[in-house]
């Protein structure tokens, strides 16, 4: 098998919850690590690995980010790392997938799904060949034990449950 670096300078790995019951609260992880081992062409025999740093989320508030770094959801000091790794991929279309893994956030694991598209490949200024792929997902942050929230006046909840994932990503051979 190929190893596959994920390009960190190319990777995006963002989330948006819904705040208040009325807007999009948006944010991403800079602190990202992983590898593809099998072809990038072909994924349905690779294993896929993600290390997220989780005390590098950045919300563009100083305020909210360190309140995520926090106890009432990601406690950093305590789980430093969000991790997944692939335990099924099914090709579902022309580079497209289904990858299907284990997530763990807050030491609670997972199995969580990704559509994932394979949105191109070709060599950089340098000669290196690279490939790109662009991956959605939804996971309950509930399940995951990041449970704090806030009751409104005008009914409803501060913090939507549901979290979406979306990641752009560049791999480049090991």
């Amino acid at each position: 098998m190929t190893k596959w670096n994920i390009d960190v300078t190319h990777t995006n790995v963002g989330f948006a919850v819904r705040h208040m019951m009325v807007s999009n609260v948006r944010g991403n992880f800079t602190g990202i690590e992983g590898t593809v081992d099998g072809d990038p062409n072909n994924l349905t025999d690779a294993k896929i690995h993600f290390n997220i740093d989780t005390s590098t989320i950045n919300t563009s508030n100083e305020d909210r980010d360190n309140h995520l770094r926090s106890d009432d959801f990601f406690d950093v000091e305590k789980y430093p790392n969000i991790t997944f790794d692939s335990t099924d991929i099914v090709e579902t279309g022309e580079d497209e997938y289904d990858v299907t893994g284990d997530l763990t956030i807050k030491g609670v694991n997972k199995k969580i799904t990704f559509k994932v598209t394979r949105t191109g490949s070709g060599k950089n200024p340098w000669g290196v060949e690279v490939v790109g792929f662009e991956a959605e997902g939804k996971v309950s942050r509930k399940e995951f034990g990041l449970t704090w929230n806030q009751t409104l006046e005008t009914g409803g909840v501060l913090v939507g449950d549901d979290i979406k994932i979306t990641i752009e990503l560049q791999v480049n051979p090991a």
